[in-house]
């Protein structure tokens, strides 16, 4: 059985007059890929932003490892194992794969108080994780630049690897990538749940959803509506509940 790691209890977030969130309850088990559905304007960006430390809730509590916490800020969340892979990835084109893993991090040695990088060090470490993920990666010196889509995300992952992460938000990792580079990306997210992560999944293409998720949850107009194990649903109950077609969806339409 999955532990549990993050536990959101009544959540909200206000901006303004304007509700962005209301009572949120979840909670997100390690080795688990957890799959957040909705329409734009739903509520579930807002959600892995005030798991992230982007935002403060307005309301509610968060606790991780069972304990209760408050983010200020990403590096608060960061330093409780939360790590964010956005769709631009925001990775450094011109620099190696080892670069980028360890971008702001870099492994130094002294030498008469001169700080050298340790190259060979950095580049193991990197070697030895895109082994794990099998990423089909085979240089770590080779420059982001030359990778495909699905490569850069390989190296995203193990960005957050690098910095302990336990649990992995991933926003629309396949959104404008080929067919085979999209198998790729879907691998490497069962593979990270493999390895004893939670992973966050956000995405609007349910069959990739139906792919890696073994949880669905569905937010619509700033609530969550409904939550269901991969085995117990359809991508057509999904599809109902994201539109309001669902009689569940319906419940909170004047609520």
């Amino acid at each position: 059985m999955t532990s549990c790691f993050i536990e959101a209890r009544n959540i909200g977030k206000r901006f303004g007059a304007l509700t962005a969130l209301s009572q949120v309850n979840l909670s997100i088990h390690r080795g688990e890929v957890l799959a957040l559905l909705g329409d734009n304007g739903a509520g579930k960006s807002t959600f892995t932003k005030v798991l992230s430390g982007a935002y403060s809730a307005s309301d509610g509590e968060l606790w991780v490892d069972g304990r209760a916490v408050k983010f200020t800020s990403p590096r608060q969340a960061a330093e409780h194992g939360i790590a964010t892979i956005y769709q631009e990835l925001a990775l450094a084109e011109n620099l190696s794969i080892a670069e980028n893993v360890f971008l702001g991090r870099e492994l130094k040695r002294r030498v008469l108080g001169i700080p050298f990088l340790r190259r060979r060090a950095m580049r193991e470490t990197v070697d030895q994780l895109l082994t794990e993920l099998d990423a089909h990666i085979s240089d770590a010196e080779a420059a982001v630049g030359s990778l495909s889509g699905g490569q850069r995300q390989a190296v995203a992952i193990c960005r957050a690897l690098n910095l302990n992460a336990q649990l992995v938000i991933m926003d629309e990792p396949t959104a404008a990538l080929a067919v085979a580079e999209t198998q790729k990306v879907l691998q490497l997210t069962r593979r990270l749940a493999e390895r004893g992560c939670a992973v966050v999944l956000i995405s609007h293409n349910i069959s990739d959803v139906f792919a890696v998720a073994d949880r669905m949850v569905v937010f619509r107009r700033g609530r969550k509506i409904a939550e269901r194990r991969h085995a117990d649903t359809t991508p057509d109950e999904i599809v109902a509940l994201i539109t309001g077609a669902h009689p569940d969806a319906r419940i909170f339409e004047n609520t």
